[in-house]
């Protein structure tokens, strides 16, 4: 089934021993469409701290109730990798989240399976460098780009629908027309020619008139 993934902003992350946080943001790769992570604030009331989790160690959301539970303790996630999720994410640190976590890399294996909680005592440390995967990046950056068709503006992008089921993105939810009149649309992810970065855009493949 396929859900606004913005209506998981604010859930609750339940570890194996209670509840841990609330997820704050998702990390996608813009290639394939993909969420690879979700960014939750395990801070207390006075300070915020984010801890990245893979996709692969959470189950299936409760988006009545926005509860997602997940196979790790409070203590493996507070003392997970520092990774700041408002910049790519590099490829070391992503390996570094890896082996403190016990994952599969995703880039040379399915991540299909149910696995079990990291056998790597809480706390140990992993460098981290600063070498960028450019094509993993924050949901709550991208949303508010333009969106722009091959022979013109669309609109803006408003959310993410998603397959609840796999974690893919598979269209762009897209505000278009003024204020007085608005209205949302749904564009296909396999619509999308490329993304700037630099021009806080989307660039779509093809005209308006098919949108």
């Amino acid at each position: 089934m396929f859900r606004s993934l913005g209506d998981l902003t604010g859930a609750s992350l339940i570890a194996t021993d209670g509840e841990i946080g609330r997820i704050c943001n998702f990390l996608f790769d813009d290639h394939s469409w993909q969420i690879r992570y979700s960014v939750v604030d395990v801070g207390q009331w006075l300070t915020r701290r984010e801890v990245v989790i893979s996709v692969s160690a959470i189950d299936q959301p409760n988006w009545k109730t926005k509860r997602l539970g997940t196979r790790l303790t409070k203590e493996q996630l507070r003392h997970g990798p520092d990774v700041d999720s408002h910049k790519p994410v590099s490829r070391q640190q992503e390996i570094a989240m890896r082996e403190y976590f016990g994952w599969p890399a995703y880039w040379d294996t399915i991540v299909d399976k149910v696995f079990p909680p990291s056998l790597i005592p809480a706390g140990r440390e992993f460098p981290v460098h600063t070498g960028e995967d450019n094509h993993l990046r924050s949901v709550e950056d991208v949303i508010g780009y333009e969106v722009w068709a091959s022979d013109g503006l669309v609109g803006c992008l408003e959310s993410f629908i998603v397959d609840e089921a796999v974690w893919h993105i598979g269209y762009l939810d897209v505000k278009t027309g003024d204020w007085l009149q608005s209205r949302s649309v749904l564009v296909p992810t396999s619509w999308v020619k490329s993304i700037s970065w630099a021009d806080h855009r989307v660039n779509l493949q093809h005209a308006r008139a098919r949108i």
